[in-house]
């Protein structure tokens, strides 16, 4: 029985990464240089030694976007190395499968397998009971579980930091010294080189980490720390010099020097905006945590038991140090810090488990215990039916796309598509554009172009054929005199989530968020036992009426130009 249990509860971390996947399957502008990276090692290949410096550079111009849009600091492509290896051989097997969706998954199921690594870990040191908990707690966050397939630098690096951590936890009975400070070393070493390759705020993770195991007697400077150290050095800067250098024809080039030096030397992170000091633990940390009982109760607990005191400290110091550290500089994102979300869930399970163990014992365990319990499945129903409806709904610059290749394509030989700002920053990417040898009907050509002098002329639109765009006037039409007529005209609306509209009793609901989600996940059947049960039993019976839905407001234009005779010029600019 224990074990099916054990299957059952270990199952919920990638089935809930899943379905945030597949709910929310397109990207914003933050992920787009892992996830452009990797379509590129995949579509294109990575160009043999053996060409010469000026073949592989000309390779690189022509057909990577890094070289067409390398961002303020260049960027590792360690990560999208990895992803794309990784996918090969599903590609190699189904050449039709959906390559975004595959690399996502790819970074998805690698963290989540490093959480149920740490799963493991936490049973083998405290009980089944703690394991349990910190599973259906993780579960119920909603930012680990959308984020954990999202090809941010944060989630390469986040994964790799909880093995490191689950090198950390203790392993009662039958473990020799000499092996402990192996696994202490190798986490070092873990954390060092996610640093080096992924994240420099990882140093101060480090930094601290390091300073309270050599405290607590954990670790030796000569025999632990320095070859930890040098052996994470090597391996980092090695694996980041030499792959970067070479997709970047530039050598030696160490990418995450470069954005530590642009965004906390220099200062440019505050151009993002800055935040108070207490950010990360008034609002970011529980934002994270996502259900209030784990900081209101099971940490709170944890800290007062003897018998998880001590453990306890082990888990939440470190990390707590780095954050503190970490809040002097002004510009702070939750995603900076979400490396200390699986030691700070591990020890408000270790309070939940010891009450949960004791819930025979007492009333008051009794009922701690049915709050906790129900307090977690109100997270994830929260995470579940409000967050990710929500965050899904934010990327009409893809659902813009999808809609113009189905009004465009095989109507004529050649299209030239501009993209504007905000369809590139909301689910643009380069696996969702039609490839001409794969849909020879039409030659899509994808224009980027952002400069907004040459976006300020008609002959500039004369050579578009559509627009995706979020402002009609942005499109210049011609002088009223100049007698030559207005052709552009708009196809249709892309909307995006814009709060939540309230209906009452009468009123018909329109929203399709989460119809649409159900119908990607469960098809059609699950729409319609959707509707059924919200019409016909919860707003027939239990509410009276009423219902709560996602407003949605027009964010994108798919413009079209109607001109008499297709001429199919060059566009200047930024052609992809």
């Amino acid at each position: 029985m224990s074990k099916a249990l054990d299957v059952v509860v270990y199952s919920t971390i990638p089935a809930v990464i899943l379905l945030h996947l597949l709910a929310a399957p397109y990207t914003k502008v933050e992920e787009s240089f892992h996830l452009q990276a990797t379509h590129d090692i995949l579509t294109y290949g990575i160009p043999s030694p053996t060409l010469g410096h000026d073949a592989i550079a000309k390779k690189f111009a022509d057909q990577y976007d890094h070289f067409s849009f390398p961002g303020s600091v260049p960027r590792s492509f360690v990560g999208a190395l990895a992803l794309a290896t990784a996918s090969r051989p599903v590609i190699w097997l189904d050449s039709d499968v959906n390559r975004q969706l595959l690399a996502r998954a790819v970074l998805g199921f690698f963290n989540a397998f490093a959480l149920l690594l740490y799963a493991r870990g936490l049973h083998g040191a405290f009980g089944r009971a703690t394991a349990y908990w910190f599973l259906l707690f993780q579960a119920s966050q909603f930012h680990v579980a959308y984020y954990a397939s999202r090809t941010l630098s944060n989630m390469f690096a986040f994964g790799i930091t909880t093995i490191a951590l689950r090198l950390l936890l203790p392993r009662p009975g039958g473990t020799t010294i000499s092996k402990t400070y192996q696994r202490y070393k190798m986490s070092l070493s873990l954390i060092t080189i996610a640093g080096i390759i992924f994240r420099s705020e990882l140093a101060v993770f480090l930094a601290t980490t390091t300073i309270f195991l050599l405290l607590t007697n954990r670790v030796r400077i000569f025999n632990d720390i320095i070859p930890a150290g040098i052996v994470g050095l090597l391996v980092g800067l090695s694996t980041t010099v030499v792959i970067d250098s070479y997709f970047w024809q530039s050598f030696p080039l160490w990418p995450e020097f470069s954005a530590f030096k642009f965004n906390v030397i220099s200062g440019e992170a505050s151009a993002w905006g800055t935040s108070p000091w207490y950010f990360y633990f008034v609002d970011a940390i529980p934002r994270l945590l996502m259900n209030p009982l784990i900081w209101i109760v099971g940490i709170p607990v944890s800290l007062w038991s003897d018998a998880t005191r001590r453990a306890s400290i082990a888990l939440l110091l470190p990390s707590l140090a780095f954050v503190g550290i970490y809040s002097v500089l002004p510009h702070k994102e939750w995603r900076f810090i979400i490396y200390i979300i699986p030691p700070l869930t591990a020890a408000g399970a270790q309070g939940a488990g010891y009450i949960w163990t004791r819930r025979t014992k007492s009333i008051i365990y009794r009922a701690l215990s049915l709050v906790l319990a129900l307090s977690t499945l109100a997270s994830f129903l929260i995470s579940t039916i409000i967050y990710l409806p929500v965050s899904s709904a934010n990327y009409p610059g893809a659902h813009a796309l999808k809609k113009v290749h189905l009004h465009g394509h095989a109507t004529q030989p050649r299209i030239v598509l501009h993209m504007g700002n905000l369809a590139c920053q909301t689910g643009v990417t380069r696996f969702l554009q039609l490839d001409h040898s794969t849909f020879p009907q039409t030659l899509w050509v994808y224009d980027k172009t952002e400069n907004e002098t040459v976006k300020s002329t008609p002959e500039f639109w004369r050579g578009i054929d559509y627009a995706l765009i979020e402002d009609i006037s942005e499109i210049k039409r011609p002088p009223s005199s100049s007698g030559d007529e207005d052709t552009w005209k708009p196809i249709e609306t892309i909307a995006g989530f814009s709060g939540f509209r309230i209906l009452r009793s009468g009123d018909i609901a329109e929203g399709h968020i989460e119809t649409d989600i159900i119908r990607e996940i469960m098809g059609e059947r699950g729409v319609i036992l959707f509707e059924t049960l919200r019409d016909e039993i919860i707003r027939k019976y239990l509410t009276r009426g009423l219902w709560v839905e996602f407003r949605m407001v027009p964010k994108i234009w798919i413009m079209k130009n109607f001109r008499a005779s297709y001429k199919g010029s060059e566009v200047d600019g930024s052609v992809v």
